[in-house]
């Protein structure tokens, strides 16, 4: 019986878990992933193990967090550009290849100190996107 599951290049894989591809090879190498030798030699990653992995570091990423809320949507980004008036401010962050962008107040943005070059979650619950800072070391 041929299996029915998937395989991915190098490439696609990193793009799922959000790495380089340089690093998806190190996992691989790692035997962190399951990958077999296409008849051209090059290496694809089993689908079902990637899938697995996928899981398990989104779910290392949220352990080390200092917070809980109830919000699934989070994206690790920095933010690129800050545009501020009396009463609101329009943040745009870049995580990957989403750029995202969160109306919030001005008074918000002034607290969090938002300026291009600031690491940054947005957080995404039903049709509100805010912006969250992890909490700062003493």
């Amino acid at each position: 019986m041929v299996s029915t599951m998937p395989n991915y290049g190098i490439g696609q894989a990193a793009e799922v878990l959000g790495v380089s591809s340089d690093t998806m090879r190190r996992m691989a190498d790692a035997g962190q992933v399951k990958v077999v030798r296409t008849a051209g030699g090059r290496r694809s990653v089993d689908g079902e193990d990637l899938a697995r992995l996928a899981v398990e570091v989104a779910t290392k990423d949220q352990a080390g967090r200092e917070r809980a809320q109830s919000a699934r949507n989070r994206f690790a980004g920095i933010v690129t550009r800050v545009v501020r008036d009396t009463v609101a401010a329009q943040v745009e962050v870049q995580s990957g290849p989403h750029r995202f962008v969160s109306l919030i107040t001005r008074e918000a943005a002034d607290e969090l100190e938002l300026a291009p070059g600031v690491l940054a979650d947005v957080v995404i619950k039903a049709t509100n996107v805010g912006i969250e800072l992890p909490r700062r070391r003493a």
